[in-house]
């Protein structure tokens, strides 16, 4: 099953409301730094390209790297670990957003029941606290609220290690885009939105995966 590249997939949930955050693609080191620079430090950089699925599995991604200098190198390293099956590649450019909570969000098609929209938490918990709920699409806000108090973990919405509570508003916004592209694209077989990062309230899709039919 085709999968759309990190920047295609973002550029698609952002335009059915899903924040996701400024982000550069520029061809070379240099012209990494420079994104790097206009968008303020620290930043993440990533090995960009339409073939390229899964980054941290193949060492493709450089976090809070905090200067001109250290963009540059890291954008010089990441090249040259380009293969020939991955063909044209270039480099994504991100500021280094932090927050104490990760969410995941999704979408995903059952062959029996139609789409399905997922939200769960993540980060280092996910696997140990197991907590997902989901919904059929189409959804209504109402039917997105009560997917958001699914949620056992209802502490970690709150305000957390002196953060403010997650904006439910915000997190519903995702939850009805998420529903909303299902309606409108069909094609579309599955969205990862993974990690989710609250910072200062407000959920924003670091990554994100979009997988479509042939």
């Amino acid at each position: 099953m085709p999968t759309l590249s990190e920047a295609e997939s973002k550029t698609l949930v952002a335009t059915y409301g899903i924040p996701v955050p400024d982000e550069r693609i520029v061809p070379d080191a240099a012209a990494a730094a420079a994104a790097a620079s206009a968008i303020g430090f620290p930043v993440v950089l990533k090995l960009n390209g339409d073939a390229i699925a899964h980054k941290t599995e193949r060492g493709l991604v450089r976090l809070n790297l905090a200067d001109a200098a250290a963009v540059e190198q890291a954008g010089t390293e990441l090249l040259s670990k380009a293969t020939a099956a991955d063909g044209p590649v270039s480099l994504l450019v991100a500021p280094m957003l932090r927050g104490n909570r990760e969410l995941i969000a999704g979408l995903h098609h059952d062959e029996q029941f139609g789409s399905t929209v997922m939200l769960g938490i993540g980060g280092i918990l996910a696997e140990a606290i197991g907590d997902v709920a989901f919904r059929l699409v189409p959804l209504t806000r109402i039917d997105a609220e009560e997917l958001v108090d699914d949620l056992r973990t209802q502490t970690l919405l709150g305000e957390f290690r002196g953060e403010p509570a997650v904006d439910r508003a915000a997190l519903v916004d995702v939850i009805t885009g998420l529903a909303d592209l299902a309606i409108a694209r069909p094609d579309v077989r599955s969205v990862d939105l993974n990690p989710l990062i609250v910072v200062d309230g407000s959920p924003i899709a670091v990554d994100a995966l979009v997988e479509v039919s042939e």
